[in-house]
């Protein structure tokens, strides 16, 4: 039997790293170091959107865990393409990434924006130069073919 991925993956490195930034630029803000940028007039789109997010996000790390049983799949050496895996190859973190943005947003300062951005591309090359390279060892073909049709992320590009 092939040896299977480590249970958390590239997870913690990931939210070790958005969780305190996030929490740092809120800091910044609410005590004033971070004194321009605020966008008073985007208070109910942004908390509505930030709200959105964050359920999203929530339930996107819900369905991971609780309907596809991820962790029950790995240790099982089981490749999960269906359920949420079906619609994005990663949501566990892209939900992190959308509850993370959305926190953000409910700061409504243009600067603490380009965060989510930084998020998205730091998630991107974490994915590619750990849990992509493992996949791709493990399961091949298999995998190539579930890259091809599932993106990495939400946010993501439509195919």
């Amino acid at each position: 039997m092939k040896k299977h991925l480590p249970l958390l993956g590239a997870g913690p490195a990931y939210v070790c790293v958005i969780i305190p930034l996030t929490a740092a630029a809120l800091i910044l803000k609410y005590t004033g170091i971070i004194k321009y940028g605020d966008i008073p007039a985007c208070r109910l789109p942004f908390g509505i959107a930030g709200g959105i997010l964050i359920l999203l996000g929530i339930l996107l790390w819900a369905l991971a865990n609780f309907q596809c049983h991820i962790s029950e799949n790995i240790q099982a050496n089981r490749l999960v393409t269906t359920g949420i895996y079906g619609l994005v190859r990663n949501p566990i973190l892209s939900g992190h990434l959308l509850v993370n943005t959305g926190v953000l947003l409910w700061a409504f300062n243009w600067f603490l924006i380009i965060l989510p951005f930084l998020y998205w591309l730091y998630l991107t090359v974490l994915l590619r130069a750990t849990e992509e390279k493992w996949l791709q060892a493990l399961y091949g073909r298999e995998y190539t073919e579930y890259k091809k049709r599932v993106n990495r992320c939400i946010p993501m590009i439509i195919r």
